[in-house]
């Protein structure tokens, strides 16, 4: 064991090749070569990679799962990498450890979890509306973000059709194939941008989301369980939508609207079936009048995708979004790849190219 210091507060080596990085702030579609870009094989130095891992993650299974491939990635990984290891310890803390990571000058930061742990680690990316890269006086560095798929929901792993495979994910970080991807951002009255890199919802699915926590021991059942819960005392809105910065347009009887820069949310349901990371557009697909019989019975069509040609369900391609409630009341939520964001009125736009990720 060797000693030395380390980039991070708090973080020191515990073998050769294999350090602890923990932050003492409080809480498919295959890309296209033209453009990616690999990790430079002629440097000396190693490679400092940051894994960030929610252990509670799936009920425990994420952090049980992590310990058993650790072994490995030390073995494939450790001789031409410093391997970080950083387990959070709650709610936001995945966000700060990416900022000081990619602050001090990490190769890429790797989320280890499910699609929660992935959505704060691309927070991490961005600081006060920008990208925490172009705060930095070496502006030319990038940090690159990977993804290890061990939660629940992995919906964005579905999009680039990745398999649920933890040696394959490690694959590809050891190969370092770097290709930029879209994030959504979301903005509204007197609150801080959001991004995300999957899926934003609002009002039925949203309400969906926060109930389907409480079912997390159903597995990926657990997001019908919190559909159903959410149609209970749900009423269908009257919304003002606007879209690319144009003309306001009153959509009556609004079940769900859901904004996809993926394809998939919900544990599998492909909600936004045209969407890719790589398009530099969102795909928005707005449900009316729906009801929870009408939920149950189209079920399958909204799993695989095929749902676009049902009635009450419209979709097109958007660079921007906004949207308000006619009633005022303000009781329409919204959430993006699982957190709950509050409520309208918001702003959701799509920043191409935003993150190099390692594919």
């Amino acid at each position: 064991m060797m000693m030395m210091e380390a980039f991070g507060r708090g973080m020191h080596v515990v073998a050769a090749s294999t350090m602890v990085f923990r932050s003492e702030l409080q809480p498919m579609m295959t890309p296209e070569p033209v453009g990616s870009s690999s990790f430079s094989s002629s440097s000396s130095r190693q490679r400092d990679l940051v894994f960030i891992v929610n252990p509670r993650g799936c009920n425990g299974k994420t952090g049980r799962q992590w310990r058993k491939i650790l072994p490995y990635l030390q073995s494939r990984l450790g001789k031409e990498c410093n391997i970080l290891e950083s387990i959070t310890s709650g709610p936001c803390h995945a966000i700060d450890i990416t900022r000081e990571a990619i602050r001090e000058g990490a190769d890429a930061v790797v989320a280890v979890g499910g699609d929660g742990t992935l959505h704060e680690v691309v927070n991490g990316f961005f600081w006060a509306g920008k990208p925490v890269t172009s705060q930095m006086k070496d502006s030319t560095h990038s940090t690159a973000l990977g993804l290890i798929p061990l939660g629940t929901g992995s919906d964005f792993a579905r999009t680039l059709h990745w398999k649920d495979d933890p040696r394959e994910a490690i694959e590809r970080v050891a190969r370092g194939l770097r290709s930029r991807v879209d994030i959504g951002v979301i903005s509204g009255e007197s609150c801080e941008n959001h991004y995300f890199i999957n899926v934003a919802d609002i009002h039925l699915s949203a309400k969906a989301g926060f109930y389907a926590s409480r079912y997390k021991s159903f597995g990926k059942l657990c997001y019908v369980l919190g559909a159903l819960h959410a149609f209970m005392g749900h009423q269908n809105q009257d919304l003002r939508i606007k879209f690319n910065e144009g003309e306001w347009e009153t959509w009556p009887q609004l079940t769900t609207v859901c904004v996809g820069n993926a394809k998939y949310f919900g544990g599998g349901m492909k909600i936004t079936p045209n969407a890719t990371p790589y398009s530099g557009n969102l795909e928005v697909v707005i449900v009316q009048n729906f009801k929870w019989h009408d939920f149950i019975l189209k079920l399958q069509k909204l799993y695989n995708g095929t749902h676009l040609s049902l009635e009450n369900i419209s979709a097109r391609s958007a660079l921007s979004i906004e949207l308000e409630d006619i009633s005022g009341n303000g009781g329409i939520h919204i959430q993006s790849d699982g957190e709950h964001l509050g409520f309208l009125p918001k702003k959701i736009s799509v920043l191409p190219g935003a993150i190099e990720m390692i594919c």
